[in-house]
This record gives structure tokens, C-alpha cells and sequence, in this order.
């Protein structure tokens, strides 16, 4: 069944997603903003949930239409065959937004989708009433200048859930940011990674799932797998292909530092939760401290925000420090995310490259010197 796949994801990290689609071999690969959208089969809807690193979730496209009153909305939602996908007995809750649009009633138009929704399968069930125990379904809907958009979700959880993260410190970046981040700044498989401010591990983990191609939804389930209409085989098949790309080989080494034992302690058991504790090494020592005599290496930091754990002067106190000690020479390059538009003065260099990215809500930009 060929069908329109869509991933949403953070804003900033567009491109990044959209190369990676290209490099699975996904078909019409269109790249617009906070979402990627491609052709593909069901072999592409596990293949994408298992291997993209950047993609939030993974939907199915089931329909595009405009729609000026209610009515318009319904007969829309109603034309669309939901019985390819939804049993006599399967959940299917809906939610979604709208913006610039007529119909601005979110939870109006979500009870008129479900109308339509259980209209179109009463019809072909010939029962009125369902008691949705079955396998969840989640409906989607955005409606963005009078265009709608109806889909529905295969990940269930969002795909930055790998499953090694269960546990993690008062401010931790986003899985899915950390490895944008990671593939910005073109990894090599026999990298030195260090993170001074390792906090829950976020980075060294996803730099080590891209150095050595392991998949980040590899160890975990999704949603669809339980819909029936996915063949077993087509998971067993994408599954066996990510356990086959792994490079056992490839000679990465991460190197984390935190100022807290339980962040040293919490970065080792989420490594060792993702399958990667071997090529990593994590120690207490203050950012003061810092130095490496690796003659190459890779240093990733998400630094405390004033926003959240620490006054803005303590923060930039920090900063001023890592431009102290965070040496300038070749073969050391640095990716430091932060929401200060100051960073750059405070930390006493120009960044060779600036990229704006958000994290979570917080607007940021990630510095990056490789010079």
C-alpha cells in the first residue's frame, strides 16, 4: 500500500531530517517547515520509525482538503476509507489545531471529525455504536488557512522516547535535538566526544548511536504494531536490517564531565541502558577544570540556562569560564547550544557558524566553532 508519510519535527532541524529521509531511500522527500513528508509503503513506515534520529513521530497522511464550514469538514473526514486502517473495535481518539482558519473551534472540529469518523465506519461495519478497546488509533488534524490535513499517528509515544532515558537531570536536551545537533556536525565513526556538562548523557549516547549506526528506535515498540494491518514481518525484516547496519567497529570514544556525582552516575546507567557503556567514560570534575590532551576531538555542551537552574549572572559566569578553557586550536571543534544572544561577547570568540534551533520552547542558537 502506497501512502504519504509525514514526521514532524523541531524547528531548525528541517534539513537535517530531510537528508536523512533522502539516505533511507524514502521516495518525493519534501522538506517545509517543522515537518518532513515522503512516499512510501508499510516497509517505509517501520524502516522510518525505527531509524529516523531527528523525526518526532511518524504519521500517515489520509487526507488534504479545504474546508470553509462544518459541513465542508465533515464530508471531507467522512470521504476518507478509515476502515483500511481502523477495526470494529479500535480506539480512535482525535486531536489536532487550527490556525488563520474559519472553523478556529478546536474542540468543535474535533467532534465533528469523530462524527464523520463514525459515520464512514458505521456504514461499512453496519453497527452504530463502537467500544473502541481495541488498538489505539490516533487521528490528527491541522487546519492552517482553511486547509486541512487529517492523519494518523504510527509512533504512539514520540520517537525521542529511545527507552534509555527513563531517568534524567532538571534540565536535559531533547534526545531528537541532540542528535540534529550530532549530524550537523558531520560525526565521524572514530570520533573523541566529550560533554563537560553530561548531565543525563543525552549527547554522548545519540553521538554514539551515530557513530556506530545504531538505530535509536531499535529497543523500542510502536503504536502501529499493534493496529493488524501492518504485517509482523515487514518489523522483523526493518528491525533485522538496523541490527545489521550496527558498526561494532567504529572506533568512537565519548569522554563525559558533570559537576553533580548523580549526573556522572545517571549519564553511566542511561549509557548503559542504550548498549553503549563500553565507549564511554564519565567522571566529576568542575567546568574550572576543563582540559583535554586528545589531539582531536568533538565537544558538545548544552551549559546551564539562567532561565531555568541558575541566575543569569551564574550562567554567564560559566560562560565566560568555558572561553577560558575550552582551548583554541586545530582539531578541536566545539557545538555549544544556548538561548543568550550574549554568548558569543561572554564567551570572548565569534562563533564560525551560528544556527538557530529551539529547545523544547526556548528559542536557542547552536555556536559552532571548527576552526
Amino acid at each position: 500500500m502506497k501512502m504519504k508519510l509525514s514526521c514532524p519535527c523541531m524547528f531548525g532541524l528541517e534539513g537535517v531530517l530531510g537528508d536523512e529521509a533522502r539516505r533511507l531511500g524514502f521516495e518525493n522527500v519534501a522538506v517545509t517547515d517543522g515537518r518532513v513528508a515522503f512516499d512510501g509503503d508499510f516497509t517505509d513506515l517501520a524502516r522510518a520509525n525505527i531509524q529516523l534520529r531527528t523525526a518526532e513521530r511518524v504519521q500517515i497522511i489520509l487526507g488534504t482538503f479545504s474546508a470553509h464550514s462544518f459541513e465542508d469538514l465533515f464530508q471531507g473526514v467522512k470521504a476518507i476509507q478509515w476502515e483500511n486502517f481502523i477495526g470494529k473495535k479500535d480506539a480512535f481518539p482525535v486531536k489536532g489545531w487550527s490556525l488563520n482558519s474559519k472553523l478556529h473551534s478546536v474542540p468543535d472540529c474535533q467532534s465533528i471529525i469523530k462524527k464523520a469518523v463514525v459515520t464512514r465506519l458505521s456504514q461499512v461495519y453496519h453497527q452504530s455504536w463502537f467500544e473502541e478497546t481495541g488498538a489505539l488509533h490516533q487521528i490528527q488534524f491541522s487546519i492552517m488557512k482553511d486547509m486541512v490535513t487529517v492523519m494518523l499517528d504510527t509512533s504512539g509515544p514520540g520517537l525521542h522516547k529511545r527507552g534509555y532515558r527513563r531517568n534524567s537531570n532538571l534540565a536535559p536536551i531533547k534526545e531528537t535535538l541532540a542528535a540534529g545537533i550530532v549530524q550537523l556536525s558531520r560525526l565521524r565513526k572514530d570520533a573523541n566526544v566529550i560533554d563537560p556538562f553530561c548531565g543525563s548523557g543525552t549527547f554522548l549516547i545519540e553521538a554514539a548511536l551515530v557513530a556506530m549506526n545504531i538505530a535509536p528506535g531499535i529497543n523500542r515498540r510502536f503504536d502501529c504494531e499493534r493496529w493488524g494491518v501492518v504485517p509482523q514481518s515487514v518489523w522483523k525484516e526493518a528491525r533485522q536490517e538496523a541490527l545489521s547496519a550496527i558498526d561494532k567497529q567504529a572506533g568512537f570514544h565519548g569522554f563525559g564531565y558533570d559537576i553533580d556525582d548523580a549526573a556522572v552516575e545517571l549519564t553511566m546507567d542511561n549509557a548503559k541502558k542504550a548498549g553503549v557503556s563500553p565507549r564511554i567514560r564519565v567522571e566529576k570534575r568542575d567546568i574550572r577544570s576543563f582540559a583535554t590532551d586528545l589531539e582531536s576531538a568533538v565537544i558538545y555542551c548544552n551549559p546551564p540556562y539562567g532561565e531555568r537552574m541558575l541566575e543569569v549572572k551564574e550562567a554567564r559566569e560559566i560562560y565566560h569560564t568555558m572561553g577560558k578553557v575550552f582551548e583554541h586550536r586545530k582539531y578541536l571543534k566545539y557545538y555549544i547550544i544556548s538561548p543568550d544572544e550574549d554568548f558569543e561577547r561572554i564567551f570572548g570568540r565569534k562563533a564560525d557558524k551560528r544556527r538557530k534551533l529551539y529547545n523544547g520552547m526556548l528559542k536557542c542558537q547552536l555556536y559552532m566553532y571548527f576552526k
